[in-house]
């Protein structure tokens, strides 16, 4: 058999193709069969989620690095290419090397580290899949460095990362029952088959409202609302780019769920997709501005 005619997994490319197929036949039902097992999965993680938050610390660190290595472990095994064990542990480094600068305020160098590993990550993936090894591991890294530097920010650390919650998971929700309820033509049937505009419009502007809403009631002094709603307006807008985003890859490699760690939602990557380029967006926007702290960039204008 050719290897066009194979997934990157080595699986036949129809039953990649069956798989896809059982998705769009379960999204064009438009019911909640999947309704329980997500809810459940999903308050089980907010808690741990808000709990890591409020303490802060070492354990906020310690939880998104662990996102972060399933993120990478997954993405490897998605891929597939050569010395997956190899790519995985050196990933594995990069990320707590990262995590850990950032903690400590120094985000560049910590960054430069990443880099540096996740181009050995490449060389050891082969020819075939350097790229996507390289991405995929500054991708995880993505994730942990823009929590823990958003976190670190004196004062309205705690606020950031609730802002984020706030507007990431309530783009997710809203967008999931108002695309069912509200139905209507798919945004991009060809690679997410179950989103609707319906659904990303009301997830969009409802994620953002929430976002408002949490710094208007958290914030320890007076904000403009304006550009933080602009600013959440943006997030939640990237988090449903995220989703589209981790879709396009995993249709290109034939797999439906990026693992199946998740009930429901099938792996970490699946259910962080948003949440990454949201986080990657506010830490970025808060370092741009350069003021006291990352968060503070956000919030202070």
């Amino acid at each position: 058999m050719k290897e066009a005619d194979r997934d990157e997994g080595g699986a036949p490319a129809p039953v990649a193709r069956e798989q896809g197929d059982a998705q769009v036949s379960k999204a064009k039902s438009g019911g909640f069969g999947d309704l329980g097992p997500r809810v459940v999965s999903a308050l089980v993680l907010t808690a741990l989620a808000v709990a890591a938050l409020i303490v802060g610390g070492h354990v906020f660190v310690l939880f998104w690095l662990i996102a972060a290595f399933a993120i990478n472990w997954e993405w490897q095994g998605l891929i597939g290419g050569e010395r997956r064990l190899a790519r995985v542990v050196t990933g594995g480094v990069a990320l707590a090397v990262a995590a850990g600068f950032t903690q400590a305020g120094e985000t560049i160098p910590g960054l430069l580290v990443l880099i540096s590993l996740a181009g050995v990550a490449a060389i050891l993936a082969g020819p075939a899949r350097r790229l996507w090894a390289f991405v995929g591991l500054v991708y995880a890294g993505a994730l942990v460095v823009s929590v823990c530097a958003l976190r670190d920010s004196p004062g309205v650390g705690l606020l950031a990362v609730a802002w984020l919650f706030a507007l990431v998971w309530g783009t997710d929700v809203f967008a999931y029952f108002g695309g069912r309820m509200i139905g209507g033509p798919k945004l991009w049937p060809r690679i997410s088959a179950g989103k609707t505009w319906s659904g990303t419009i009301t997830g969009v502007l409802s994620g953002a409202m929430l976002g408002l809403a949490v710094v208007h009631f958290g914030a320890a002094g007076p904000t403009k609302s304006l550009p933080i709603l602009l600013a959440s307006l943006v997030a939640a807008a990237l988090a449903q780019v995220g989703d589209l985003g981790e879709s396009m890859v995993k249709r290109r490699f034939g797999v439906k769920d990026s693992s199946q760690l998740i009930p429901g939602h099938g792996g970490v990557m699946d259910r962080l997709d948003g949440f990454i380029l949201a986080s990657l967006f506010a830490a970025l926007l808060g370092a741009f501005r350069g003021l006291s702290s990352t968060a503070a960039g956000v919030f202070t204008w």
